[in-house]
């Protein structure tokens, strides 16, 4: 039974990956060069830029965070991010200001904080709405990559942004 086990060819383990791949785009939630045209012409229709606003939101977005790229929550929610080369500690207190809630810090390494701004209804929401702000200098990093070739390089917090879903009154 050892020898044919050792003749039969090895099949090797797939490499485990992170983060979703641009060339595969059947299989993982990020909007697709379509999608991301027809979010850009109806923003430009509107006479905005090609990122999303707080209007389209909900949710108040730093004036000068960069747009990167959203991604499906699932439930018809959306998750928005955004980078800035401003402090984490800076984009904290802007959003304790803005949103008039403290938020809580669910991870000090890397350091992480989240502002829910709306109640999670578990039936009808796959993430509760509202700001996450995440320090991506940490631990000695030069930031989260930029891969728009808009902006800089790296940014050194992202701002990540979860919609609430549409309204479903019309059940």
């Amino acid at each position: 039974m050892a020898a044919a086990a050792g003749s039969m060819p090895r099949q090797q383990q797939p490499v485990p990956r992170p983060f979703p791949s641009p060339n595969d785009t059947a299989k993982d939630p990020v909007e697709t060069p379509v999608e991301r045209s027809a979010l850009a012409a109806s923003t430009q229709a509107a006479g905005a830029l090609e990122a999303p606003t707080e209007e389209m939101l909900g949710l108040p977005i730093y004036p000068s965070a960069q747009f990167i790229t959203s991604y499906d929550a699932g439930r018809g929610q959306r998750f928005y991010l955004f980078g800035t080369n401003l402090n984490f500690q800076e984009m904290v207190s802007y959003y304790t200001l803005v949103l008039d809630e403290r938020g809580n810090r669910v991870f000090d390494a890397p350091a992480t904080h989240t502002f829910e701004v709306g109640r999670f209804r578990e039936n009808e929401m796959a993430f509760p709405p509202g700001v996450t702000v995440k320090d991506y200098t940490w631990n000695g990093s030069d930031g989260y990559l930029n891969l728009t070739g808009e902006g800089p390089d790296r940014f050194k917090t992202i701002i990540q942004l979860v919609t609430q879903p549409p309204d479903q009154t019309g059940r």
